[in-house]
């Protein structure tokens, strides 16, 4: 009997090695992942995080692009021209150089997943899940003491009133509640990113639902759909995210202007781009206010009282959230009026009764911050109206109008100002802006130049300017290209419904590109050329 129990445990020697193995490599694994992890958060700046994040997204799906197949009966876009739709797709830009009816079904699927994973509150959200690194559980009751401890002691405005060293008791006395304090902060930064993620998924999923259920309900649209062989379910969930996430692009070569007299479509696609964008910040919020009164749970009421220890860009204060809320709906209110008095009777809203005029019109001055999606040929408006949409354009998303003087940061124990932070040398460089657009917009004038000589009432300045801006925006407004308005008709010539921007050069649209990417991470270089002085 013992042998034979001997001979049992050399067997199961090898199964327990093999499994030590691998539980070992499994930890291995799980520890190379947060350290890396680690090193983003703590070591690499955000932008080139960032950067890396979409230029390695436009490359993946710039090859899936690629692999698969248009539609059957369209020619392939060039090389460039999907590079260019994959790089649009995921800075949530909606410029086009071809048109979106080309693209399969699978294709359109491969974008609406670029437009997901590009979308700014979904990279909030993957953001926020990465800043719980910030609070290691490595960080041990000694190394606070130690850093505390060994700091020298704070000076006051009074002489004599130094603030004194504390000792190590007086610190092993507090550390309960640091821990205490931590846990709670930890808790509360779960709850927020949970908040966040359900914010996002509810309203895709009531968002395509509403959509699809409209679409399948109302004959006018499902008859647009079956006549341009889209399905509905793609239609409802490509438009969806590109809603959501601002990014502006149809399954339709018309964009939305073949639905413009679908006000209930419009209605439904309205709040989803102010939830998405402008007015997102308010509405979380506001929706964490009121899980609070609901649960009564103190991670909520610790959110809502420590807005910027939580890290969240966009989670503001009550006021700032107020104040953003009146600016945004002041700011369609004003496009709203000049809108409806300068284009009431013109022909962009030709064929419309009243009530579809005035959703018309409501949905095109919403879509102007930040979306892109049209009712209207932009190029037949007013220029008074086109020069407003560059100006809402160029605003970023969370601008707000602040009627409080501004105040010089003071240490909140000493009551002193605070040190001006010496800028390095790149940001002493660094342009504003408009600065910054005004150079692209030169260096497209350089590179599309004999067709502005040849062309100047397509390729003329203004449309240039709306295009870049566009593009900064990640907007997707365009006016387009016409060639009614040649100068010298060309008999090759025929209308296409895709942006201006399709009948650039080459290193046009590549400029382009760079716009694009500048102005999805315009948020770190919105401060810049301060260190330029005018005087």
């Amino acid at each position: 009997m013992k042998s034979l129990a001997c001979f049992g445990k050399k067997l199961e020697h090898p199964r327990n090695f093999f499994c030590n193995k691998v539980s070992c490599f499994h930890k291995s694994s799980i520890c190379s992942i947060r350290s890396f992890l680690r090193v983003l958060v703590f070591q690499i700046h955000p932008f080139w995080v960032q950067l890396a994040y979409f230029v390695i997204l436009s490359l993946v799906g710039n090859m899936a692009l690629k692999v698969s197949k248009p539609r059957p009966g369209s020619l392939r876009p060039a090389s460039l021209d999907i590079f260019f739709t994959s790089v649009s797709s995921a800075t949530v830009s909606s410029m086009s150089t071809v048109e979106m009816e080309v693209f399969s079904n699978t294709q359109l699927i491969i974008m609406t997943i670029l437009m997901l994973l590009g979308g700014e509150v979904f990279t909030s959200i993957l953001g926020l899940y990465l800043s719980r690194f910030k609070f290691s559980k490595h960080e041990t009751k000694e190394s606070i003491v130690s850093s505390v401890y060994h700091n020298p002691p704070k000076r006051t405005n009074f002489p004599g009133l130094e603030i004194e060293k504390p000792t190590k008791v007086d610190l092993e006395c507090n550390l309960n509640s640091l821990d205490n304090d931590h846990s709670l902060k930890m808790n509360s930064l779960k709850s927020l990113a949970c908040v966040a993620l359900g914010y996002f998924s509810v309203v895709h999923i009531t968002g395509s639902s509403l959509v699809a259920m409209y679409t399948s309900l109302v004959p006018s649209a499902r008859q647009v759909l079956g006549s341009k062989g889209i399905k509905i379910q793609t239609f409802s969930v490509f438009t969806t995210v590109s809603t959501f996430s601002n990014c502006g692009f149809v399954p339709t070569n018309e964009n939305m202007i073949v639905f413009k007299k679908n006000s209930g479509l419009l209605l439904i696609l309205i709040p989803q781009i102010l939830l998405g964008n402008t007015l997102y910040p308010s509405c979380l919020r506001f929706l964490i206010w009121s899980l609070e009164k609901i649960t009564r749970k103190v991670e909520f009421r610790y959110i809502l009282m420590n807005t910027r220890e939580m890290g969240y860009g966009h989670l503001l204060s009550f006021s700032h959230s107020c104040l953003l809320a009146i600016t945004v709906s002041g700011f369609i209110l004003v496009q709203f009026i000049v809108f409806c008095s300068m284009e009431w009777n013109s022909g962009a809203m030709d064929g419309l009764n009243s009530y579809q005029k005035l959703m018309g019109a409501l949905f095109q001055v919403v879509n102007s911050r930040h979306t892109g999606e049209s009712i209207v040929d932009l190029s037949i408006i007013s220029p008074a109206i086109l020069v407003l949409f560059v100006v809402m354009m160029y605003l970023p998303p969370y601008t707000s109008f602040m009627p409080t003087k501004q105040q010089e940061e003071v240490d909140s124990e000493t009551g002193q100002k605070c040190k001006i932070q010496r800028k390095s040398l790149v940001q002493c460089l660094l342009f504003s802006p408009f600065s910054t657009l005004a150079i692209f917009v030169i260096l497209i004038c350089v590179s599309e130049r004999d067709k502005l000589k040849k062309d100047p009432l397509n390729f003329n300045v203004l449309n240039i300017t709306i295009e870049v801006i566009s593009a900064y925006g990640n907007v997707g407004f365009s006016t387009g290209y016409s060639c009614k308005r040649q100068l010298e008709p060309d008999s090759s010539c025929k209308d296409a419904w895709f942006g201006f921007v399709g009948r650039w050069s080459n290193m046009g649209k590549f400029i382009l590109i760079l716009v694009m990417f500048y102005g999805r991470l315009k948020k770190f270089s919105i401060n810049g050329g301060k260190a330029w002085k005018l005087s």
